[in-house]
């Protein structure tokens, strides 16, 4: 079995202190305090598919900065922004290729439609079923987009 995230990434804070890592280490530290509020939040240990859905929402986050960054014309805080997306990245799983999402997606589909649901509801079952198949592996924004395409 692989060290649980929590772990890796305590371990990773150590070495970004010894190495003297300090942008790599503020985002650590960052993340390490978010993981750290929702157990105290929930009063209890997290798993790691709650770790990875915090990660997840960190990368958003700092998607979305990046693009509000770029189009204001602030591209040194855009490029801090890039640099702490890609430490947090580290901690999700392989990213799903094209085909496979397509492939979930199809499948997803497939099982919608075997339920008899069309129109608008038949895009929030398949996400239901396509989230949790691409949890933490794809952006849910793109795959929200492909999935409507298929549908329209």
């Amino acid at each position: 079995m692989s060290t649980p995230l929590k772990t890796r990434i305590a371990d990773e804070i150590k070495t970004a202190m010894r190495a003297k890592d300090t942008a790599r280490l503020g985002t650590l530290r960052f993340l390490s305090a978010a993981l750290k509020q929702k157990e105290v939040d929930e009063r209890r240990e997290l798993s790691d598919t709650e770790v990875t859905a915090i990660i997840e929402k960190q990368v958003k986050q700092r998607r979305e900065s990046i693009a509000a960054f770029e189009q204001a014309g602030r591209t040194q805080s855009a490029d801090q922004e890039k640099a702490e997306l890609v430490v947090l990245q580290e901690f999700l799983p392989q990213a799903a290729s094209a085909e496979e999402v397509a492939a979930v997606i199809d499948k997803a589909l497939a099982d919608v439609a075997a339920q008899g649901v069309s129109g608008p509801a038949a895009m929030g079952r398949a996400m239901a079923v396509v989230k949790p198949a691409l949890a933490g592996r794809a952006d849910m924004a793109e795959v929200s987009k492909l999935l409507k395409a298929r549908l329209g």
